[in-house]
């Protein structure tokens, strides 16, 4: 039988060397390993860690059914990029107010989010401040879980709510700038006000202006996107021509999408990330215009010229063509020397 003798010295040695080597893996996520993730029924994008996972299902907030998807990305047991989408509380202005609504699904996130991540955990939100993204309403949060610590950015589009979320047991700054700076919402649009005839103030019923006891209160309720009768919409299309519809992001729904060229100023410069282009595509498909709304400023003119070169399938809306109002989001990865 041979017997084999460690050494004290030997022993810290080895176990510094496993530990250095666990650090490196956590700390190598290289452009590469990330992706962009589009999933399909959901109205964001976002640049992710490759791997990641999605959990879904129906749960209780308040005698209310929530749908909650939960698409969580964990590379090697390091940083936690997660995206919860929830839908069930249903936008309307004539009953509570759009953040009343952000405030529930706040609520319910805060409740049922902590889990995923780490078993019996409860979170501790801090409230950062007021955000909107492409018009939709929302806040940023320092958010902790356990041993984790981050930020959660949430906003209420009108069919869902979304919160985006980076945590960590350290603080990787670049890592959670490219995360929750890479999540696209479609622009909002405003609702149309209903049209309604006029009536005698005095003889006129009063409106129900309740909230309802699953809203949290923040107030008297003011109505949004009211038009007065003698102004007209001077940001509406012109008389006999139909406005864009909304698509969304358009990456998957491009027939052709050239990449754009990194510019030799933005690689000496050591620019990257993600360049999302705002676009309007004409009846034929073809982009008729471009903006660059978000993105390093070195990388965006490439990304508007790429953008215009995109072509799409001509839509139709009732059996007739119209224009799409959307984006297009282009991920630079610094070419390697």
């Amino acid at each position: 039988m041979h017997s084999f003798r460690f050494k004290l010295p030997h022993v810290v040695v080895v176990l510094t060397s496993l530990l250095t080597l666990v650090a490196a893996a956590q700390s190598s996520l290289k452009p590469s390993d990330w992706e962009t993730l589009t999933p399909e029924g959901e109205e964001f994008s976002v640049f992710i860690p490759r791997g990641s996972t999605l959990a879904s299902g129906k749960e209780t907030y308040h005698k209310m059914g929530l749908n909650m998807r939960v698409y969580l990305s964990n590379p090697t047991g390091g940083p936690i990029f997660a995206v919860v989408s929830m839908s069930g509380i249903k936008s309307n202005p004539a009953m509570y107010s759009e953040m009343q609504r952000v405030n529930s699904y706040v609520d319910a996130f805060k409740d049922l989010f902590p889990a995923r991540v780490r078993k019996d955990a409860i979170a501790k939100l801090t409230l950062v401040g007021e955000k909107t993204l492409q018009g939709n309403a929302g806040r940023e949060y320092r958010l902790t879980v356990a041993d984790l610590s981050g930020t959660a950015q949430v906003y209420a589009t009108r069919k869902r709510f979304y919160a985006i979320v980076y945590l960590n047991t350290k603080k990787e700054d670049a890592w959670q700038q490219q995360f929750l700076g890479s999540f696209i919402l479609p622009e909002k649009v405003a609702e149309t006000p209903t049209i309604v005839a006029s009536q005698n103030p005095a003889t006129a019923p009063p409106a129900n202006r309740s909230v309802p006891a699953d809203v949290p209160s923040e107030g008297s309720v003011t109505p949004i996107d009211e038009t007065k009768p003698d102004e007209p919409d001077r940001a509406g299309p012109q008389t006999g021509e139909r406005a864009p519809i909304s698509g969304g992001v358009l990456n998957n729904k491009a027939t052709s999408l050239p990449q754009p060229v990194f510019p030799p100023a933005a690689a000496q410069a050591r620019a990257s990330g993600t360049v999302v282009v705002q676009v309007i595509v004409d009846e034929q498909g073809n982009v008729i215009s471009a903006r660059a709304i978000s993105g390093h400023p070195l990388l965006q003119a490439a990304a508007v010229a790429a953008a215009r070169q995109a072509k799409f399938q001509p839509t139709f809306l009732m059996g007739e063509p119209v224009k799409v109002n959307g984006v297009i989001t282009y991920n630079f990865v610094r070419p390697e020397r």
